[in-house]
């Protein structure tokens, strides 16, 4: 009878697992600054104005259906794509809100939020070797998401104080290997809401080359000053070449949820579909059904949501020039880039890190939206997504900036 046969030898540790364990798509990004940043504020106590989601509760009666929707049952999978009654309050949402006639059976599939909405149409329709065109400064996913569907990426750089771009700069980032570009309005980080003008001058490029819009419009109620919000998708020729991603996280209140969904036209949603269902198989099937309510919002709601963030955003530039910073104003969404020259740090990594751990509030250093990172190295982002209480916290901590 043979000896029985030793134990193979135990697996290297992580520190010193071999190379060909690590996929070469993850060699040129890192996790999420963002989140990084929260887990510090959390550790040091400190008040999280970096990562964007809401610490008050969403709208009670919306609580309320997804309760209603638990009871009710619907608990198990939809279709893949997404329930059908909340596919169809989505396309009557579209066409109440922007007259855009969305097929609810053939262009809308519900994703896990915009994230998965992003990721699954980047994938679905760029090829290794294609080209992506990004505004910088940009949502930190987007540069990851084009690495790892094997696209490389042109950057058009969007100048202060009002982030505008040169269209020559933006023509020049153009060509035959350019799938497509990616446009956020109302945009993070910087809250710009592109203009008419801007969004035109991106259609006729498209057009020209031949080339999509991915367009993440999560922000598209949260507007200031008078400033419109124009889906792409409604210009002239761009109803079938662009990819429209959005979500309940914002307008709702309801981050956690993740539930989005992407508006394409039938041949694009076909393969987008393909790659969301081997991705997530499907969104939360009662969160759907809550969502359905939530879509059928009075315009009332949605004025009401920008005059309460209106109201916050003038607080928080308020509190940062106070404190000594230089703020942008932002004409959408809920953040704000703000200047720190002056306070003596030599980096905007360093000057994040002292908030949290000296100042304790958490901001987002400006160099995680930028591919090139110097050109963030003096800013940093605040989110005034938080209740009145909250920002007040934060003003007396900024305070102690002029001491």
């Amino acid at each position: 009878m043979s000896s029985p046969q030793k134990n193979p030898p135990r697996a290297a540790s992580p520190a010193g697992r071999p190379e060909r364990f690590r996929s070469q798509r993850i060699e040129h990004f890192t996790e999420s600054v963002i989140r990084e940043m929260t887990r510090l504020a959390v550790k040091h106590g400190a008040v999280n104005l970096a990562q964007g989601f809401p610490d008050f509760a969403a709208p009670e009666v919306l609580l309320d259906a997804a309760k209603k929707a638990l009871s009710d049952g619907h608990n198990q999978y939809t279709i893949t794509w997404g329930a059908k009654p909340f596919r169809d309050a989505i396309a009557a949402k579209y066409e109440r809100t922007y007259g855009l006639s969305v097929d609810p059976e053939r262009e809308v599939t519900v994703c896990c939020g915009s994230t998965e909405g992003m990721i699954a149409s980047m994938l679905a329709v760029a090829n290794p070797g294609d080209e992506i065109v990004i505004f910088e400064p940009y949502y930190e996913n987007y540069g990851p998401d084009s690495l790892l569907c094997g696209a490389r990426r042109r950057y058009v750089t969007l100048h202060a104080p009002d982030w505008s771009f040169d269209p020559a700069e933006l023509r020049a980032a153009f060509n035959a290997r350019t799938k497509a570009i990616i446009v956020n309005t109302p945009n993070n980080p910087t809250g710009k809401v592109f203009s008419l003008a801007e969004l035109q001058c991106i259609a006729e490029l498209c057009q020209e080359f031949d080339t999509l819009a991915i367009t993440d419009e999560i922000y598209e109620h949260i507007l200031y000053d008078g400033a419109v919000h124009v889906p792409v998708m409604t210009l002239p020729g761009m109803r079938d070449r662009t990819i429209l991603v959005n979500s309940m996280s914002k307008t709702y209140s309801v981050t956690g949820w993740r539930v989005g969904w992407v508006v394409a036209a039938p041949d694009l949603t076909d393969s987008i579909r393909k790659v969301h269902d081997f991705l997530t198989v499907g969104a939360a099937a009662p969160l759907q059904h809550a969502g359905i309510l939530a879509l059928s919002f009075p315009d009332s709601y949605y004025q009401s949501l920008s005059a309460e963030y209106r109201t916050k955003r003038d607080h928080l530039l308020e509190v940062l020039t106070d404190a000594g910073l230089r703020p942008y104003t932002p004409a959408g969404a809920y953040y704000v880039m703000t200047r720190f020259d002056g306070m003596g740090q030599k980096s905007d990594t360093e000057f994040s890190r002292h908030l949290i751990e000296n100042i304790g509030v958490a901001a987002v250093p400006g160099s995680s939206f930028f591919e090139h990172r110097e050109k963030g190295a003096a800013l940093i982002r605040f989110c005034f997504c938080k209740k009145a209480e909250t920002l007040d916290r934060a003003r007396a901590l900024l305070n102690r900036l002029k001491c």
